[in-house]
């Protein structure tokens, strides 16, 4: 497999996070993505855990500015990350997540963008399900807890239930699959949370 170079080192991505990014929350949730996706480069891409990384940490970088215009949601960061000396892989990369809200942005054909496509909404799904539990962790967190809340729209009603089904289906996943993994994902990295 080729080599993926982001242009940014980890730090500097950091940095430009939070030069666009003032909400805890949103750091967050780029931290989370962060590490979710170098979980399925350790399996997929190892020699790429660095871009694949990045990538999942840059990938809302523009939201808390311009989440007013959903369907410009990745091109704004597309030239930010480009200002701050990104790759075109890395460039390329970030908007393929949002190709369903707007068909004119590539879609995703990496297993890299496939994965960002089908976790991002689905940790914030996870996040918000186990924000909810007694012990706030998702190292107890189950599969059948996740269907649950999947299945009730009203629960975490911003999280598209059907990119999550189309992400899956682009990867020839089961949904279950999905769940499962992307669960244990966010458990090999949940533990050093302070929560």
């Amino acid at each position: 497999m080729a080599t993926l170079e982001a242009g940014l080192t980890r730090d500097e991505a950091f940095a430009l996070l939070q030069e666009h990014n003032k909400d805890a929350f949103h750091i967050e949730h780029g931290e989370t993505v962060e590490q979710t996706m170098r979980y399925f480069a350790r399996e997929f891409d190892p020699e790429n855990e660095e871009f694949w990384g990045i990538v999942g940490l840059l990938h809302d970088l523009d939201w808390e500015e311009h989440d007013d215009e959903p369907e410009l949601h990745t091109i704004y960061a597309a030239k930010d990350i480009e200002a701050a000396g990104g790759s075109p892989e890395l460039i390329r990369a970030i908007p393929s997540h949002t190709s369903d809200f707007n068909t004119d942005l590539p879609k995703p054909e990496l297993q890299m963008e496939k994965i960002l496509f089908a976790t991002e909404e689905l940790t914030g799904l996870i996040g918000a399900a186990i924000a909810m539990r007694p012990s706030k962790s998702v190292m107890d967190f189950e599969v059948k807890s996740l269907k649950k809340k999947f299945k009730d729209k009203r629960f975490a009603a911003g999280v598209s239930r059907d990119v999550i089904r189309s992400g899956a289906e682009m990867l020839g996943w089961e949904l279950d699959d999905l769940f499962a993994r992307t669960i244990e994902a966010m458990q090999s990295f949940a533990p050093d949370k302070d929560t």
